[in-house]
């Protein structure tokens, strides 16, 4: 999943040959899962319809400050600015970037981009003569001293003939500039997390397992929002309907305690935080049939033992990952998670309890309570789980 995924962009197109080009630009922004709005200057419109646009990005396109209708309809610049998580102005005309670095506002773009309060994007575009003329240099550096990003020209044919710097970038270039740009700035950029999610089944026999009700739910929304974070995530799931899909998630599926256990201790050393978000059999049957157990016996019983604890293992072989652990009781909660912390060397515990309404197994809401190394108690309210993972990534500490 691509970090532009649910982003707002507004595209400014300006009036330069390189304007054919936002018709692909515009489709991988979307592609991307980004909702895009096209804002042209009137003379871009001599190199690329509004209509191409428009229907590449499902939205009417802007290029006046009105709507020349029976009832004319401004078009509102400062609306329009707010709107957008992201500006990117592409091509970036020489013209447009001297007014752009001086102020100079006599379109509907510029007084959008003026008004921007967002990031903005610039990919400039011109002749290889007018790219390295002084006043342009000294207009890129001028914008990006305004804090704007620029997206360097590429070499190449150019319009003229000529062959060299101003061509602009491609559009699968560009959209690679801004996703890393944007990837770069994310606080859990260059950390990795393990987490662990779901439950495990322990075999009885070929048919039958030993499990428990969890759906996994609480640890993909963890790893889906660290992802969103910027970090590098290992998502070792037991047995879930779920999935997850982002560039940054590693799905390593395992079905036992003993598999979970052997894929922790794989990854664990190479991780900056673990989170123990899985529901583990803490017994197994002792013996496992080859053949399905046939129902003859009035009474039938299975000798157990127990699995290992990964989480109080992770703590064991702890350095400097931070090691967040879940709780799940019934009864004495708070002392049996106290315990849990120091018998398991936790930085964090996350305690659930089968007593609040609306958390536990199978929900799409939990209500937890944070307690950390100090003892130090934060209860939280009802919440969706996607709200609780960005609670718990709030608490880990580097």
């Amino acid at each position: 999943m691509s970090v532009l995924k649910g982003k707002k962009i507004l595209l400014g197109v300006t009036g330069g040959i390189a304007a054919y080009k936002t018709a692909n630009l515009v489709r991988l922004f979307i592609k991307a899962g980004a909702d895009v709005q096209v804002v042209m200057t009137p003379a871009s419109k001599d190199f690329v319809t509004p209509l191409t646009l428009s229907t590449l990005s499902k939205r009417p396109v802007f290029s006046t400050f009105y709507t020349e209708e029976e009832n004319e309809l401004w078009n509102n610049h400062v609306e329009l600015a707010l709107w957008a998580d992201l500006m990117i102005i592409a091509p970036a005309t020489a013209n447009t970037l001297s007014k752009m670095a001086n102020g100079n506002c006599d379109n509907l773009l510029m007084a959008v981009y003026l008004s921007a309060k967002c990031p903005v994007y610039f990919a400039p575009a011109m002749d290889l003569d007018m790219y390295k003329h002084p006043t342009s240099i000294d207009n890129f550096h001028k914008l990006q001293l305004f804090g704007n990003s620029m997206i360097p020209a590429e070499k190449g044919e150019l319009a003229s003939g000529l062959s060299g710097e101003g061509r602009m970038a491609e559009p699968e270039h560009i959209l690679a500039f801004i996703e890393n740009d944007l990837s770069s700035k994310l606080p859990l950029n260059g950390k990795k997390i393990l987490i662990t999610a779901g439950p495990t089944y322990e075999p009885i026999d070929p048919v039958r397992f030993i499990g428990n009700h969890s759906s996994g739910k609480m640890g993909y929304d963890l790893a889906l929002e660290a992802a969103n974070r910027g970090a590098e995530v290992i998502l070792i799931s037991g047995p879930s309907h779920l999935n997850i899909q982002h560039s940054n998630v590693q799905l390593i599926k395992v079905t036992t305690a003993e598999e979970m256990f052997e894929a922790c201790h794989r990854y664990y050393n190479e991780v900056d935080v673990a989170i123990a978000a899985a529901a583990v059999a803490d017994y197994r049957p002792k013996s496992v049939a080859n053949q399905k157990i046939k129902k003859t016996e009035e009474a039938f019983s299975i000798e157990l033992e127990k699995t290992k604890d990964i989480l109080a293992s992770l703590g064991e072989q702890k350095k400097n990952q931070f090691l967040i652990g879940f709780a799940l009781e019934t009864e004495n909660e708070i002392e049996h998670a106290k315990l849990k912390i120091q018998k398991k060397n936790l930085d964090l515990i996350v305690l659930n309890s089968l007593n609040d309404e609306g958390a536990g197994f199978g929900k799409s809401t939990n209500k937890i309570t944070f307690i950390d190394k100090s003892f130090q108690i934060n209860p939280m309210p009802l919440k969706s789980k996607e709200e609780v993972a960005k609670d718990i990534l709030d608490k880990i500490i580097f």
